[in-house]
C-alpha cells in the first residue's frame, strides 16, 4: 500500500497563472446561483481546494457566499488557511480536511465546484449522483479536470516507472489516471442524473520559461507520488529525477520564446433543474 502523495503548495504555485486560467474559463462558464433568501448567500464547496487560491477567486464572483474549500493535504490547508475569514462582501471562506473519494455533503449547495482534482479521485463519477442531491434546484456542479494523461509528459513517467530499474517501487504510480472519462461521457453521465449540462475541452499550448520547465511543472502535480515514495531515498530520487528530465528535454526542447507545453483540459458544468 502506497502512501498518500505529500504535497508542496510551493512548488504548485510555480506556475499558478498557467493552472488559474482553466479556473477561470470554468468560472465565467457557472451561470447565477439560486437564491435562498434575501441577506442570505449562496453555500459553495470547493472539492480538492489545494492551496487555496482558486477558492478565493469564488468569493470574488460571489462576495456574500458562504464558501467552503475542502482539500486531504494538510501542507495545502496550511496554506490556504490565509485566505480562511469573513470576505470583504460579506460572505465567509473556510477550509476544512476532507478526501474527495469519501466527501459526503452534510449541507445543501448552491455550487460545488472541483478544478483540477478529481483526476486523483478513481471512482469520482459514482460520486456524482450525491453530489447533484446535495445542490438545491437551480444548483450548479461544475469540474474541470486535465485531459493529458497520454501526452509524452505523463506517458514517459509512466514508462519509466515500469522499466525493470524502478518497476517493484513505483510501478503503478506512473499510469494513476487512466480513469479520466471524455468529456461526451462527462455529458453522459451527468445527464443521466436528470441535469441540463454542458462540458467541453480545451488545450492549451502554454510557453514555459526557465531550465527544465516541464520538470518543473510536474514535480507539482503528477510527479508527486513518486516524489513521495522516494522521499527517503535521496540518491534514488536524484536519479529518477534525472533520467526522467533527459526523456523531457527530448520530447519538449526549449524554443526561442520558451518551452511549449500543451496541455488539455475537460470540463463540465451541471446544472439541477428548478
Amino acid at each position: 500500500m502506497h502512501s498518500a502523495p505529500t504535497w508542496d503548495p510551493q512548488q504548485y504555485l510555480h506556475h499558478s497563472s498557467h493552472r488559474t486560467r482553466p479556473f477561470l474559463d470554468l468560472l465565467a462558464q457557472i451561470p447565477e446561483l439560486p437564491t435562498a433568501a434575501p441577506g442570505v448567500g449562496p453555500r459553495i464547496a470547493d472539492l480538492g481546494c489545494g492551496p487555496g487560491n482558486v477558492t478565493a477567486l469564488l468569493a470574488d464572483r460571489w462576495p456574500t457566499a458562504h464558501i467552503t474549500g475542502y482539500d486531504s493535504s494538510p501542507e495545502m490547508l496550511a496554506r490556504a488557511a490565509e485566505y480562511a475569514g469573513p470576505t470583504p462582501g460579506g460572505g465567509q471562506l473556510d477550509f476544512q480536511p476532507a478526501d474527495a473519494a469519501h466527501w459526503d455533503p452534510d449541507d445543501t449547495y448552491d455550487l460545488i465546484v472541483s478544478n483540477a482534482a478529481l483526476q486523483w479521485v478513481p471512482n469520482h463519477p459514482e460520486s456524482f449522483p450525491r453530489w447533484i442531491d446535495a445542490l438545491r434546484p437551480g444548483g450548479t456542479l461544475a469540474i474541470q479536470v486535465p485531459g493529458n494523461f497520454t501526452s509524452p509528459s505523463h506517458a514517459l513517467l509512466g514508462e519509466l516507472c515500469d522499466t525493470p530499474q524502478w518497476r517493484d517501487r513505483l510501478g503503478d504510480h506512473g499510469r494513476r489516471f487512466v480513469h479520466i472519462l471524455d468529456a461526451s461521457e462527462y455529458l453522459t453521465r451527468l445527464t443521466d442524473l436528470g441535469c441540463e449540462v454542458d462540458a467541453w475541452e480545451t488545450t492549451y499550448s502554454q510557453l514555459l520559461a526557465g531550465e527544465d520547465p516541464v520538470l518543473d511543472w510536474v514535480k507539482g502535480t503528477a510527479l508527486r507520488p513518486v516524489l513521495t515514495e522516494l522521499a527517503d531515498d535521496p540518491d534514488a530520487a536524484a536519479e529518477f529525477l534525472a533520467e526522467y528530465r533527459d526523456l523531457l528535454r527530448k520530447a519538449y526542447p526549449p524554443g526561442p520564446h520558451g518551452t511549449v507545453f500543451p496541455f488539455r483540459r475537460i470540463f463540465a458544468l451541471a446544472h439541477k433543474k428548478g
